[in-house]
């Protein structure tokens, strides 16, 4: 068995690509804020009496839980796009270069401390839409591959 590469599968790699840079903007903010508020290493996030009393603490929360969050939810991004842009290079890379932009939209939302605030401009829910909506395409890639 082979398995022969689109051309345009440098789509889906770009789209790859933007979630390091998610990443690294997430880190930074996580990183700046964690000093702003006093949080030593290995501590997670700011226990919650102080995250009640201490606004940078709270920050610090909502930003690291904003980095969890990506985390969490970075397998299945990845995945589907590689998988996805086997069959739908353009679709998928396009689709994981908008969730990237939808998690930095969101990154900054909930790191304003207001947890709410993680869907500003619709990130949240536009973000989950194209995870599933990648998930789904690189079902029905699979399914067209074992097919052909």
């Amino acid at each position: 068995m082979s398995i022969t590469l689109p051309q345009e599968y440098i789509y889906p790699l770009a789209g790859v690509l933007s979630t390091f840079y998610v990443l690294f903007f997430q880190v930074v903010r996580v990183g700046g804020a964690r000093k702003a508020a006093g949080i030593k290493y290995p501590q997670l996030y700011a226990e919650k009496a102080e995250a009640q009393s201490n606004r940078e603490a709270r920050l610090f929360n909502c930003v690291q839980r904003a980095h969890q969050n990506t985390l969490e939810n970075l397998p299945t991004a990845l995945f589907s796009t590689l998988v996805a842009g086997l069959v739908y290079p353009r679709f998928a890379g396009c689709a994981c270069a908008f969730w990237s932009v939808a998690r930095i939209i969101y990154t900054i939302g909930y790191g304003s401390g207001d947890p709410a605030a993680r869907n500003l401009l619709g990130a949240n829910v536009m973000g989950s839409l194209t995870q599933y909506t990648l998930l789904l395409t690189a079902t029905w890639s699979l399914v067209k591959l074992a097919i052909a």
